[in-house]
């Protein structure tokens, strides 16, 4: 394209974080983007459609590794576009006086941008106000003049919370930096940023090539890199990490679990990758496989091999960042080092049990949970009589799930949660079956803290379930009574998580649960000591802060809903219409969301919404003069007496629906008095003189909408 010539700024430095490359790499990409375009420099390139790939500012390439950040432009122009240069001045009503004679504001004005008065231009406001001004055309400045401020910009705005010094200098950076190029085209671009001057020097693999690596020009820095074995693609890197790892998995004749999380570390931990495949002792393979591929995953950054029946093997896989010629050595190395970490697994486990999961009851009696809530031992006495009552009223063996609720704990005292603390309730299972347990309360000790991130499923069992509701309630009631409630986007005790989990579990397990009373009694379980304030005293009486607090932590599930039923794609109209009423029972609360929603798409949805909101308008403003019933002898006319046929005739039918929670059909049935309902407005003054005849109208409007919010306020439905 003439005038245009791709652009690449390459940043050279120490390694950098692995877990925070990919943001950082993305930040300088888009600063460096938001630079040029906030410059008038065109970079949309060809009218070409395999180039649009969702650019609407033109296409660019976030390139980083280890050692480099990269952004690079295909199609920059040379020179910035000529731009119109806008100078306001003074308002236009206080720009002369009586006489026609310029103020002192706008001879200031004037004399400040050289211009005559027959030079300005009349300027408008967004508020329609109008001011005196001068607008004068720029020439474009080379682009090549203006990298230097659009990298020392985007330096500025990259998110790095503690940069880090090197040497004397006074500039900081994620890590000592070493290399800058900057290329357009074939052209060196002259810049300087963190004591480097630019060049057309890059750096290749740290051992495979640690000679400078010349680039000719921005479009061939890629393949002079990949020449330098240095993979900058990260695509390209992850692609390679995933066919390393199937051909070596293919070699143990097993599967290896890559998680995403996992690839994404080894590739910003590599910039050429090669899979090396090793074995341990099959003797570590009686250690629980959670805990080995905890150690692999997280601790090595290895890649578990599992059989064809899910099983964990003994071979696993490690990513080298070279190409060895001796890869012999290396797998030794990654044996060795993996070696002590089982073994120590091993040990912890073996020792574990040698003593059942209940004898670490008393362990948790030492154990602060929170000052003034008591001990974890004071938290499990609280949740197991919230899990039996729970229970009772789900039809779940209250039995095993106070017996699971009181092992919960026990875990966090052994040796080998102390060592893996994400295991916590893995290895409870584990020894609670060791132990002769239940299998439904050895379940339930893992299951407790499930869902444990975003999009993992709920507990599976019936005693999990209850379990994992009785623990988050206790939670939820107990932080929120001493007052450390989440804010902002402060939340220490994970209880925005606590109670999206509660609702889920609830909702999805098929929970018919009265949360409002639940929540009384989790409240209820609490020591008077929790609703004490900081200072050991209280402005009110515990009975008080408990009803207060029952509102709020209700009002805060229901809040975490918003955001799970608008990942369902359904919309914050639909939400109200159900929050307004407050159903007790999230199970309840589903069901009725779910019909509104099916409701929405019917052809009679819009005009009854409207009449409801109308309805709700009129009743507001006639207050208590809706009350009472209503006398068919003061009906008049057929549209009238219609609407109160149709409407007895959808009580009738609404009954049964009612007692069936059949929101679905209630919802149809109650759309069908669209025709009735329009006729009656059409044709009947509700706020007729008459006072009997007013009150009567206004009877039957109450009905309607009665009738109606006995689902939910469809009278939300409507926008604005």
């Amino acid at each position: 394209m003439a005038g245009t010539a791709a652009l690449l700024i390459e940043l050279g430095t120490e390694e950098l974080p692995p877990k925070a490359l990919d943001d950082l790499a993305v930040a300088f990409s888009e600063a460096i983007r938001q630079g040029l375009v906030g410059r008038n420099i065109d970079i949309s390139g060809p009218d070409d459609p395999t180039l649009q790939r969702g650019y609407q500012l033109g296409p660019r390439q976030t390139y980083c590794s280890p050692r480099r950040i990269a952004a690079y432009f295909p199609f920059v122009a040379i020179r910035q576009n000529d731009y119109q240069e806008t100078a306001w001045g003074p308002p236009v009503k206080a720009s002369h006086d009586f006489n026609g004679v310029p103020t002192k504001a706008l001879v200031g004005f004037m004399a400040k941008q050289g211009v005559a008065e027959s030079d300005l231009v009349r300027l408008r406001k967004v508020d329609n106000s109008e001011y005196f001004g001068v607008r004068r055309t720029r020439i474009g400045r080379p682009t090549a003049e203006l990298i230097q401020d659009i990298l020392d910009e985007a330096l500025k705005a990259l998110p790095i919370p503690k940069p880090m010094r090197w040497g004397a200098h006074a500039y900081g950076f994620v890590r000592p930096a070493h290399w800058l190029v900057v290329l357009h085209g074939s052209d060196v671009v002259d810049a300087s940023v963190l004591g480097l001057r630019s060049g057309r020097q890059s750096r290749g693999h740290r051992f495979h090539h640690p000679q400078p690596v010349h680039v000719a020009d921005a479009d061939s820095w890629l393949d002079a890199l990949r020449a330098a074995k240095v993979l900058a693609d990260p695509a390209e890197r992850r692609a390679r990490i995933r066919a390393e790892v199937a051909r070596v998995g293919r070699d143990t004749g097993g599967e290896p679990r890559l998680s995403d999380g996992l690839l994404d570390e080894i590739a910003n931990l590599t910039e050429w990758p090669v899979a090396i495949g090793c074995t341990f002792e099959r003797a570590f393979l009686e250690v629980p496989a959670e805990a080995l591929v905890t150690t692999m995953e997280t601790n090595q950054k290895f890649v578990p091999v599992f059989g064809a029946d899910a099983r964990l093997t003994e071979h696993f896989i490690g990513i080298a960042n070279i190409e060895s010629k001796d890869p012999a050595e290396i797998r030794k190395g990654y044996e060795r080092v993996i070696r002590p970490r089982f073994a120590d697994a091993k040990f912890f486990f073996d020792e574990d049990r040698k003593q059942p999961l209940e004898a670490y009851q008393r362990a948790l009696e030492s154990v602060t949970y929170q000052q003034q809530l008591g001990s974890v031992w004071d938290k499990v006495v609280r949740v197991a009589e919230l899990a039996r009552v729970i229970a009772n009223r789900c039809g779940v063996d209250a039995g095993l799930a106070t017996r699971a609720a009181a092992l919960a704990k026990c875990d966090l005292m052994t040796r080998m949660v102390g060592e893996f603390p994400e295991l916590q309730g893995v290895m409870g299972r584990y020894y609670a079956t060791a132990g002769g347990e239940d299998a439904a309360v050895a379940a339930a000790l893992d299951e407790v803290y499930a869902p444990r991130y975003a999009g993992d499923a709920i507990a599976a069992g019936p005693v999990g379930r209850v379990l994992a509701i009785a623990e988050r309630l206790d939670t939820l009631a107990g932080i929120f009574a001493v007052g450390l409630k989440p804010s902002g986007n402060k939340d220490p005790f994970a209880l925005r998580r606590a109670a999206l989990g509660l609702a889920r579990t609830l909702i999805e397990g098929g929970l018919d649960l009265d949360l409002q009373a639940q929540i009384a009694e989790a409240l209820a379980q609490l020591p008077e000591t929790a609703f004490a304030g900081k200072d050991g005293k209280s402005a009110v009486d515990a009975g008080t802060r408990r009803d207060e607090l029952a509102a709020e932590l209700y009002e805060f599930i229901l809040d975490r809903l918003r955001g799970y039923y608008a990942d369902q794609g359904i919309g914050s109209e639909a939400f109200e219409a159900v929050r307004v009423l407050a159903p007790s029972s999230l199970l309840d609360f589903d069901r009725r969301l779910r019909a509104v929603v099916a409701f929405a798409g019917l052809p009679e949805a819009e005009a009854l919404a409207a009449a409801n909101k109308r309805i709700g308008n009129i009743l507001r403003q006639a207050g208590g003069e809706a009350n009472g019933d209503i006398e068919r002898a003061l009906l008049a006319g057929d549209a009238e007496t219609g609407l109160v046929d149709a409407l007895a005739g959808a009580e009738r039918d609404a009954a049964p629906l009612i007692g069936e929670r059949d929101y679905v059909g209630l919802l149809r049935r109650l759309a069908a008095l669209r025709g009735a309902v329009d006729r009656y407005f059409d044709e009947v003054m509700v706020m007729a003189d008459d006072p009997a005849v007013r009150r009567n109208r206004l009877a039957v409007l109450g009905r309607l909408r009665a009738l109606f919010l006995r689902v939910a306020d469809v009278a939300l439905l409507q926008r604005g």
